[in-house]
């Protein structure tokens, strides 16, 4: 069937853009659901928002980015899951700046939780992802992985890392029945593209460079994201759809 019945997912960063997206359209098609994200406040609302419509729905507050984080949210899964069926690993940021204008602790900072942290919560969630016999984990990559797209080279650099963590992943989990894909967005609306897309010369640029003339909606990535996710893709692993509207084909 093309549902999410009976699966128990994590989403990290689950309370804006991609990632909330993603925790409605599991709810939707029946997935019980834990999202991570930093701000109290957002998780509250966010947890009400969908519970509020009867979807089996946590918010738990986590930062990536520390490790003692990551280890909370492992220690949730085997307590309240005991299993882990789905994990997408979406929380994330940037910085843009040009190559020399980095200090040395902000590239850190977006390699640290973009790449290390994801690299890191795969592992310590590893025993109960093998213990669902039937996982599947999606990477949030992006368009900056594949070909230059002007969002700063630490951020295209810790997502190019990010797919190729996602194939050699798929290749060593898949005795275990784990699979592991990405997805990679371009220019999608979320709180984090939201001032720069509000920029109309980047805007134009955007829409000049993708086929469809549009950037995406942020339901459009959660689409692909629950393909990826249900048994219905159980023969596809190690490799990463690009959602970018045409954009990595048009040589304009």
């Amino acid at each position: 069937m093309w549902d999410l019945k009976g699966k128990k997912a994590l989403v990290t960063g689950g309370s804006k853009g991609i990632g909330k997206a993603t925790v409605l359209e599991f709810a939707k098609l029946g997935a019980e659901v834990v999202f991570t994200a930093r701000n109290e406040e957002e998780i509250t609302e966010t947890e009400r928002e969908f519970t509020d419509k009867g979807h089996k729905v946590t918010g738990l507050r986590a930062d990536s980015s520390f490790d003692p984080d990551r280890k909370k949210v492992a220690d949730w899964i085997a307590e309240n899951f005991g299993k882990l069926d789905i994990l997408v690993q979406n929380a994330g940021i940037n910085i843009r700046k040009k190559a020399i204008d980095y200090s040395e602790e902000e590239f850190r900072k977006v390699l640290e939780i973009n790449l290390i942290a994801t690299f890191d919560l795969s592992r310590k969630l590893f025993p109960y992802l093998k213990n669902s016999g039937n996982a599947s984990v999606i990477n949030i990559a992006s368009s900056a992985a594949i070909q230059d797209v002007g969002t700063g080279v630490p951020y295209a650099m810790s997502k190019a890392g990010l797919l190729q963590q996602t194939r050699s992943l798929a290749a060593e989990w898949a005795t275990f029945g784990i699979r592991v894909n990405a997805v990679s967005p371009w220019f999608t609306k979320t709180p984090l593209t939201k001032t720069y897309l509000e920029n109309t010369e980047m805007m134009d640029l955007i829409q000049k460079r993708t086929p469809l003339k549009r950037v995406a909606e942020a339901s459009e990535m959660a689409a692909p994201i629950a393909f990826l996710a249900m048994d219905k893709s159980s023969y596809i692993t190690g490799q990463n759809i690009i959602a970018d509207g045409g954009m990595s084909i048009n040589a304009i």
